[in-house]
Parts: structure tokens; sequence; C-alpha cells
């Protein structure tokens, strides 16, 4: 795929990301209405992982596209949000907390930190972007945090995302008989879809607003 140069391009891209996600849980809902009880049975537990991996890749795929988006800008960083500052050096800060590194070393990275905000962001740190196979609440919102998009607007959806998607995918992935109620149907369907779709709309407005540059 391209790359997003454009707020176009960048809207296209997480755009057909998503509608592709949207219509194959959609038709497994409708698949699910069609079946007989024991067709249901198996197909609901089907639409919890198929749900599941949609909301993980979804968030994995917008938020290193909106990142990216910002990097081909080639901005410096004191024309940034002072996010993208803190995104550079949060993997060597993580470094630094294991002990590591010499009294020295420690005083060299304080120091860099202080003098380079007229370096220029243009690479991605993918690491940022983990959502370590386990996309519960407080992982999504660490990736919010790297970019730089309210949590606050999620939060009445952490119950949903903890319990109803990750606890139930993470029984039926192990092979537990967990079983999927046919009117918490729509519940999983839609609130996936509209997670995906709140999220997608985030970054949007970030790109369109340009609210990555600095106030």
């Amino acid at each position: 795929m391209s790359k997003p140069y454009s707020e176009a391009d960048f809207s296209a891209q997480i755009t057909e990301d998503r509608t592709w996600r949207i219509k194959e849980i959609s038709d497994l809902k409708s698949a699910i209405r069609q079946g007989d009880g024991g067709t249901q049975k198996v197909l609901l537990r089907a639409l919890v992982t198929i749900c599941y991996a949609h909301w993980e890749g979804y968030v994995r795929f917008a938020a290193k596209k909106y990142l990216e988006h910002v990097a081909l800008r080639r901005l410096q960083y004191s024309h940034l949000n002072p996010q993208f500052l803190k995104n550079y050096f949060l993997p060597r800060l993580a470094h630094s907390n294991s002990g590591n590194l010499s009294i020295g070393e420690r005083c060299a990275l304080v120091e860099e930190i202080l003098t380079c905000s007229n370096r220029r962001f243009g690479r991605v740190n993918e690491d940022l972007i983990n959502t370590k196979a386990n996309l519960n609440f407080q992982v999504f919102a660490d990736i919010c945090v790297v970019c730089d998009v309210a949590t606050e607007p999620f939060a009445d959806k952490s119950p949903f995302i903890d319990v109803v998607l990750l606890k139930r995918r993470n029984a039926i992935a192990h092979g537990e008989e967990t079983l999927i109620a046919i009117r918490d149907l729509d519940e999983v369907a839609d609130g996936t879809i509209s997670l995906i779709r709140a999220f997608g709309d985030a970054l949007e407005n970030h790109v369109v607003l340009q609210a990555y540059k600095v106030a």
C-alpha cells in the first residue's frame, strides 16, 4: 500500500481498511440471524473472535498510518505537539529504567532531551503501537496517548473492550466452552463497529485539523 502523503491518502487508506472489516462483521452477523440454533451457537463464538481481531487490527493499522502521515511531513519537533518528542524518547527511557545505563549515559540522554527540539520527526517507531496481542483498555489507552487522542470519550467502553471482547475471545481461543447468547449479537457486532469508527474518526480529525502541530 502506498504511503499516506496527503490528508486524502490517509483518509482513503484507513477508510478502505475499516470498510472490509465492517463488511466481514456485518456479513457474519447476517449469517448468524439466518442460521439454525446449532449454527448460531458456533457462529456467535466465531463472531467474538472476528470482532476482537478486527478491533485490534484496525487500531494498529490506523495508528501506524497516522504516525506515518505525520512523519512524512518531516516537521521539526519544536513545530509538533509535544507528545511526538515524548514518543521519540519513550523507548530509550524504558531502557534506562532497566538499570543498564551508567550515570554518564543517563546525563547524555537528559542533555539530548533538552537540546533536540530542532530535529525532524521522520521515522515511526512501531514498537510504540504495540497491541501486545491483548488489546485491553489500558493498552488501547497507551496507544491513544502516543497518538495524542483523548481517552475520555472511550472510557465508558472499557467494560465492553475488556470483558465482552477480550475476556470472551481469550476464553474461546483457549478452548473453553464459552457460549454467546443470540441476544448479545447486536451488542458484540455493533459495539465493535462503533469503536472502530470512533477511533478512526478521532485520527481523521487530528489530520484534518492538523492537531499534530504545536498549538
